[in-house]
């Protein structure tokens, strides 16, 4: 599939914030099932990024025709549907990393029509709430999104963040939930 160049934000928590935006590309995913997980993928071609700073470290935030990357510190998160990779997200995963502790959590719901309506609402007012944030509208149905919150957070030592992503899938009433925190140790 062909990409347009990708919608950039940045921002320092003052500056530019989009905080929902409608993407002119399928996404390539179409089933929770579809999605993989990984920490070692480069860059992906993005449909939009945002470029933030949350809790003195870099953050990128990328949304892609196949789900979202995340680019904090040492760590390169891709949730996608990549080829040739092994099908499901894990239901935890744990790393540690020179100086920092990785832990991540996914979780797949299946609701019926308005229960989902009412989740993806919930989760538009999530990213709205958040200038750290980037959400993406698919084509087809307003309830069709990839969305990313960053926090900061506070640990036992020099502190770190979290990110939340939700990917949704309405024609399988479907939203995929991910939670990341990345502590200084």
């Amino acid at each position: 599939m062909p990409y347009s160049a990708p919608l950039i934000a940045r921002s320092d928590r003052g500056g530019v914030h989009l905080h929902a935006i409608a993407l002119d590309a399928p996404y390539l995913d179409t089933d929770a099932d579809q999605l993989c997980f990984s920490l070692d993928l480069d860059e992906r071609p993005a449909l939009a990024e945002h470029a933030t700073t949350v809790g003195g470290l870099d953050v990128r935030l990328r949304l892609l025709g196949a789900s979202h990357q995340v680019f904090a510190g040492p760590v390169r998160e891709t949730v996608a549907c990549l080829l040739g990779s092994v099908k499901g997200l894990p239901g935890t995963f744990t790393r540690q990393l020179p100086g920092w502790s990785y832990d991540f959590t996914a979780d797949t719901r299946r609701l019926d029509p308005a229960s989902f309506s009412e989740a993806v609402a919930g989760i538009r007012r999530e990213v709205a709430a958040n200038p750290d944030s980037l959400c993406g509208i698919f084509p087809g149905s307003p309830d069709a999104l990839t969305a990313v919150v960053v926090e900061s957070a506070d640990g036992p030592h020099r502190g770190g963040l979290f990110w939340r992503t939700w990917h949704t899938y309405p024609q399988h009433g479907q939203i995929v939930s991910t939670y990341t925190r990345l502590e200084a140790r």
